[in-house]
Formats: C-alpha cells, structure tokens, sequence
C-alpha cells in the first residue's frame, strides 16, 4: 500500500515539475495599433520571453503591428493577417469590399500562415466579402482563425472542405458541443484564449477532461491582448495554464502547451517561409 502510495505521489509531483517548465505556444495573441506605444515592441518581446511562450501566433489591428513584432522577436512570432485595418472594422467587415482590396495588398507584400482572428456569424459567413477571404486563404494555402459560433465555421468548411480552421476560444461553445465538431472535422483546432471554464480553481473539471483526452492533438492556449492592457497579464496567464495543465497526463499536458502548435503552426511558418 505504502509502495503504491509513494508511486502515486512520484508521479504527481514528476508531472507537476513538468508543467511548471512547460514552454508554450500562445496561438491568440494581437498586438494591434493602440498597443505600439504602450507596449513597444521590445517591451512586448520581452513579456513573451519571461512568460516561456516560445512561439506566439500574432495578428494586429493593422497589420504594420504584426510587422513590428516579427521583426523584433522572428525566432518567436508566426504571423498571420488579420481583415481588420483598425479595430473599428470589427462589426462591419462582413460587408466592406474594401477589405479584401487591404487583404490582397497584404498578401503581395508579405507571408502569413493564417488569416485571422476574424469575427464571423451564421449566415454572414455566406456574404460576397466573407466568400472572397475564404478564396484568398485557399489561393494562398493559409489557415482561417474564427472568432465564430457552430454555424459560421460549418459554413466555412463548406465553402472550403480542405480548409484548416483554428477556432477562437473555442467559441465560447460547452465542451460537449466542440467535441461533437472535432468528431466531424479532422481540420479543425480550438484555442482556449479568454475563457478560463476548462481550467478553473487550476484544475480541468470532468467535460474539458474528456475533451482534451479525446482530442489531445486538437487544442493550443492563447492569452488575447486584445487590449494594451492585456500585455501585462501574458506571464499570469502562462503560469495559470501551466498549473491547469499539470492535472492532466503529461503527454496531454505537453500536446495542449506547445507540441500541437508546433506542428500547426510552427510547421506552417516553415513552409509559408520556405516558399517566400
């Protein structure tokens, strides 16, 4: 009994001191227009250095952001496009054809692995301008990240069956509904930026449990600094997944931290950088 105790307990601090020096891949991070002073960019490079996020999957509001960031930190940053030029385009992109006129330009100028995080719902996701950014992630071979409900992102994979999408927060959906997602579409991940269910009180309660053992290989962390403000919370953030992810296995542990966006996203970057 004593024996059997001493294992268990050996193998809960084994696991415990594993996730504590876990790196990270934050798949959700923005450093958008309004954030350039408050943050420079070697101030923002230096939160994710100290946070132990070893790649971070950015988009900004522009995008001369994301620029900034990859060109202070490119052993860090995997960029991506996000269709918003300020932040104002949020609520009415969907029916802007100047966006994809902004996408297109750049597109031309620069790599991406992924356009995003966009926000899309239901039936919008049929609009011409929401079609056409589909068409330009297609022609380009880049992910689409959804800041979407169920039916926006069915309607994604419909327009584009082989498309990858990364789904924003999961969205904010109960971990029975994005399970039943992931059961039907291979090429869809899920983020857990800005939502903090699956991990409270540092432990996965039985429903994410579940998720994440079934679908190990399908979910990254994020941190959103969709605000300046949110910058300073990188290092909290990264020590509070690291104490949820230790409660699980730690091959699981290891997948959701930073092995699954290695290979999504890391793999991606090389390929995207490969063919530049």
């Amino acid at each position: 009994m004593h024996k059997v105790l001493t294992v268990a307990l050996m193998t809960s601090f084994a696991g415990t001191a594993l996730a504590a020096d876990l790196p990270l891949v934050d798949a959700h991070i923005h450093y958008s227009h309004d954030a350039w002073e408050i943050v420079p960019p070697k101030q923002a490079a230096e939160l994710l250095r100290k946070s132990g996020v070893k790649r971070a999957l950015v988009s900004s509001s522009n995008d001369e952001g994301t620029q900034k960031l990859l060109a202070e930190a490119p052993d860090i940053i995997i960029p991506e496009l996000r269709p918003y030029r300020t932040r104002a385009d949020t609520s009415g992109w969907v029916r802007d054809e100047g966006i994809i006129a902004y996408l297109e330009e750049r597109l031309r100028r620069y790599v991406y692995v992924a356009i995003g995080e966009f926000h899309l719902y239901g039936a919008d996701a049929d609009l011409p301008v929401p079609r056409r950014m589909v068409a330009l992630a297609r022609k380009y071979d880049l992910m689409l990240h959804a800041h979407s409900d169920a039916d926006a992102v069915e309607r994604l994979f419909a327009q584009w069956p082989q498309a990858r999408i990364l789904w924003a927060h999961a969205g904010f959906e109960r971990p029975e509904k994005v399970r039943e997602l992931l059961r039907k579409h291979k090429n869809l991940w899920a983020d857990l930026a800005f939502r903090s269910d699956h991990g409270a009180g540092g432990k996965p309660p039985p429903e994410w449990r579940a998720a994440f053992v079934e679908f190990p290989d399908r979910f990254m962390v994020g941190t959103d600094t969709y605000v300046p403000e949110r910058w300073h919370y990188v290092p909290e953030h990264a020590a509070w997944s690291r104490a949820w992810l230790a409660d699980l296995p730690p091959e699981v542990a290891e997948r959701i931290a930073w092995k699954n966006g290695e290979a999504l996203l890391g793999a991606a970057w090389a390929k995207a950088k490969k063919a530049q």
